[in-house]
């Protein structure tokens, strides 16, 4: 690194450096993005200017004219966009630009193939800002001043898109920012007025300030060297705050992009103005696609927050409950104060009733949306259902909506996709069933192939296959649905004595009695591995399964916690015995004790292997199990 105390050199954080890499490299096709993405970030940088201005608005510097200047030059082979916003120091630019703050870089860059136009195609889906400038430009050049500093303490920040990149002081009369573009040289198409205005019009015709540009001149006009007057490009007016029947499909989706910096459109919308105590425009969109960090615990979420039309915040979090962070959007609040902070709005009065209303709106988009396209839903539910699982643990007054929109796997077809509701579950319930049965395990097939099932299959009673993380905690909160309480199958004693006749109610009080002797003497063997040894009510097929007591963790769950690094109390489990399993009536008559033990050993450790557990001694294991199959005759 060189040093001066003018101009400095440095390199590239890493992630930019790969991630450079492939923009300049890219076969990206959609190139003009650039322009959108520049003319988004200098509207950005023009509300944080509106927003500082209310408390000192000597920050204008005697120019509160806000507004967006671009520019092309043939000769040069440059286009340039002027803001007068905010501006940047020496310490922002070099932040702003030298490094990628954006959660969720990893999880891009890992997801990177090597294919040029795949890569290119995780470009639109990741969007990549300021650096799509190096799409179309070899060599970009960026001159700012912050606001309410000197004209002296200008920087200029200059780089080819390669390993570095320099950044000098320079004077610099107006506060703002300045980009120019020095375009490659196949890029000639964007060296046209009616291209950019084109390119303007179409993506960014909804930003709120002016975008302005020199008026095209005639060719007499251009012979008399005519200076061009300026002409604003787009409409300038907050899309929100118009009539919606004023408000084309394609504007909308054109702001959510805007928005959200996603470049896929979006799954729907909800325009909302509401009246009456609070009055509040609400513009909710639900993305296509989970963005990279939504799981990232640095994740930035929330809306964008306005009052009266003036900008106040991005990321307005306290507007929506995390399970909901996924929605993007703008509030227009003529209620709040416009010198409100983050810290007012933790617990302003005002914010909890828009959230209230925010969040009812969004779960009616989401139940019209799986009344009506179960399709589209079903899109949804695999981008987003883990995180709307979180929801009956955080929102307990709208658990019941929530309940009603979730999806799952079930034994009804045995198949991996999700999308049995509780509503589907309750409508094929049995005569007399009273409960909505559930399993949890490590993933679905071991779900799906639980021992603990062979009861409900063979009695044709549906049981919700779960094998996400986030299902332990969902059940631990939503212990109910309908006034049916929700049961694990692998959990305590099961009371199915409903659906039982009186002749198999016998059958099995008389095979408990028989088994007597042979449960003691394996609650001896067993002694310090389980809690008791019973005969099963859930096996048909298998000879054992384990199964946690009704106040205890569940085994996944406790292999959940173990693996995030708690320490877990031991828990002893229940085995259960089935005594119409050969395995078992051949135990029942083992006299030898030293072979009983072996075999219970066994049939414990296979029972703790059904349900996803890890042996402590598997060499023992197998010796065992070699030596007992050679005794076979």
């Amino acid at each position: 690194m060189s040093t001066s105390p003018q101009t400095e050199t440095l390199g590239f954080q890493a992630e930019v450096k790969q991630l450079l890499h492939l923009v300049t490299h890219s076969l990206y096709s959609n190139k003009e993005i650039f322009l959108r993405e520049l003319i988004s970030n200098a509207s950005d940088a023009l509300d944080k200017l509106r927003f500082a201005a209310l408390s000192d608005a000597a920050l204008y510097e005697d120019d509160n004219n806000l507004r967006i200047f671009i520019n092309f030059d043939e000769k040069k082979r440059t286009i340039t966009i002027c803001d007068n916003g905010i501006g940047m120091n020496r310490e922002e630019i070099i932040e702003n630009l030298g490094t990628i703050a954006k959660s969720g870089t990893k999880d891009f860059l890992q997801a990177l193939t090597g294919d040029q136009a795949k890569d290119a195609n995780l470009i639109g889906k990741f969007g990549v800002g300021f650096y799509s400038s190096f799409v179309v430009a070899d060599k970009v050049i960026v001159q700012s001043r912050h606001a309410g500093t000197l004209s002296n303490q200008g920087i200029m920040w200059e780089s080819d898109g390669t390993g570095e990149y320099t950044v000098t002081n320079i004077e610099k009369e107006k506060h703002g920012t300045e980009v120019t573009l020095y375009l490659k040289k196949d890029e000639d198409e964007f060296l046209n007025g009616w291209r950019l205005r084109n390119i303007i019009q179409k993506y960014s015709d909804h930003i709120l300030f002016p975008i302005i540009m020199p008026k095209e001149l005639n060719e007499e006009e251009k012979k008399q060297a005519k200076i061009p007057e300026e002409e604003t490009i787009n409409r300038a007016t907050a899309l929100w705050t118009l009539p919606k029947q004023d408000i084309k499909e394609e504007d909308y989706k054109e702001l959510y992009k805007h928005i959200s910096h996603d470049f896929e459109e979006p799954l729907l919308y909800s325009h909302n103005r509401v009246e009456g105590k609070l009055e509040y425009i609400s513009l909710l969109y639900i993305p296509t696609r989970a963005p990279f960090d939504l799981w990232q615990r640095e994740h930035k979420y929330g809306l964008k927050l306005y009052a009266q039309r003036v900008f106040i915040m991005d990321d307005a979090e306290n507007l929506l409950p995390g399970y909901l962070r996924f929605v993007r959007g703008i509030i227009d609040s003529k209620d709040l104060p416009l010198n409100v902070s983050r810290e007012i709005l933790q617990s302003n009065k005002i914010i909890e009733n828009i959230r209230l209303g925010i969040t009812k709106r969004v779960l009616d988009m989401l139940d019209k949306l799986a009344a009506d396209d179960k399709e589209k839903y079903a899109k949804f539910w695999q981008a987003f259902g883990q995180v709307i699982k979180e929801g009956p643990a955080e929102d307990f007054a709208s658990r019941e909506r929530i309940a009603k929109l979730l999806r799952f796997s079930s034994t009804h077809e045995d198949k991996a996709e999700q999308d049995v509701s509780l509503d589907d579950y309750l409508a094929r319930m049995k005569e007399g069933q009273d409960k909505i049965y559930y399993i949890t395990a490590d993933s679905f097939l071991a779900a799906k192939n639980s021992p603990h099932l062979e009861i409900f299959r063979k009695k044709g009673l549906e049981v919700l296959l779960l094998s996400e993380r986030i299902d332990e905690w969902l059940t631990a909160h939503l212990t109910e649905y309908q006034g049916k309480q929700l049961q694990s199958i692998a959990k305590g004693d099961l009371d199915l004595s409903k659906l039982q006749d009186t002749a198999e109610k016998e059958k099995q009080e008389e095979t408990k009695t028989n088994f007597a002797s042979v449960i003691e003497q394996m609650q001896k063997v067993l002694a310090d591995k389980v809690k008791e040894v019973k005969v099963s009510d859930r096996l048909t097929d298998s000879p054992t399964c384990l199964v946690a007591t009704n106040d205890g963790m569940s085994a996944h769950l406790q292999r959940i916690m173990q693996a995030s690094g708690h320490a877990m109390p031991i828990s002893k489990p229940i085995l259960e015995i089935n005594p119409e399993h050969e395995l078992i009536k051949r135990l029942k008559d083992e006299q030898d004790d030293t072979r009983f033990t072996e075999w219970t050993d066994i049939l414990f450790d296979q029972a703790l292997i059904a349900e996803g557990g890890q042996l402590e001694n598997p060499a023992e294991f197998v010796k065992k199990l070699n030596k007992m199959l050679l005794e076979v005759k």
